[in-house]
């Protein structure tokens, strides 16, 4: 389960863009590639999610 959490920390850095490379050899070198592969595809969905809400709150609003 440590692993998992550890896909997901990864995979939030990485979609902020602020990893240190040292840290991303560490991750490669310790995390499962299922973990890492599953984390990304739940990151981009719950992403994609938000994006999906702001932007319909953002046209349903009617003070706009």
């Amino acid at each position: 389960m440590g692993s998992f959490l550890s896909a997901f920390r990864a995979i939030f850095w990485a979609f902020l863009g602020v990893r240190k490379s040292k840290d991303r050899e560490r991750d490669f070198a310790n995390l499962n590639i299922v973990h890492i592969v599953i984390a990304g595809l739940v990151g981009a969905a719950l992403f994609v999610g938000l994006l999906m809400t702001i932007v319909h709150w953002v046209i349903s609003n009617p003070h706009s």
